[in-house]
């Protein structure tokens, strides 16, 4: 079974928001999604949502979608947190040829997006992991006026954190998501 981790940090939704999604575009191939979310930084579980994610669940899907959101440009210190402990899966090199993808919201349109997914990127590449943004060929990209970018899914959620989704914003974590699934099941084959 082809399985694809979507795992987020969420404070507001709608990085939440974002995950559902993601998990919508790999459950349009024959993969599977497995959502997990981390702690807050006081290590508090969020009071509903998905189980916390252990670095089993890392080591037993075939693809990663990461999700935070932005803090001061970079991703938010729950999921830095995490990602750093994973220093067992980068020795045994259990991340390796994998594809992954990372995905973001801010509070503005010019929050940082770019930077944070890029951040995102770089210890999953340490990993040896596959990384995959979005094409051009996604339509959503050139028509979006919310969040979107080529590297990766992004959402606009406007200083109160109360914008929901836009069409192009969900179409774009759905296109993350397939391709995601996609690319890991060519690779299983």
């Amino acid at each position: 079974m082809t399985e694809i981790l979507v795992l987020y940090y969420s404070r507001h939704g709608n990085t939440a928001a974002m995950a559902r999604q993601v998990a919508r575009g790999v459950e349009q191939t024959q993969a599977t999604a497995r959502i997990r979310t981390v702690p807050g930084t006081d290590g508090t579980p969020p009071d509903s949502g998905p189980p916390l994610a252990t670095t089993q669940d890392l080591e037993e899907c075939q693809g990663l979608a990461l999700g935070s959101p932005t803090r001061f440009g970079n991703m938010a210190a729950p999921l830095k947190s995490f990602i750093d402990g994973t220093i067992n899966q980068w020795l045994s090199g259990s991340l390796v040829g994998k594809p992954a993808g990372v995905f973001t919201s801010t509070g503005s349109l010019h929050g940082g997006q770019e930077t944070t997914l890029l951040s995102m990127m770089l210890p999953l590449l340490h990993h040896g992991m596959l990384i995959l943004g979005l094409p051009y060929s996604e339509p959503q990209l050139l028509s979006t006026t919310s969040g979107g970018t080529p590297y990766g899914p992004s959402h606009v959620a406007g200083a109160e954190s109360d914008r929901e989704l836009t069409d192009d914003e969900k179409a774009l974590c759905r296109a993350l998501g397939k391709r995601l699934a996609d690319t890991a099941l060519r690779l299983q084959t």
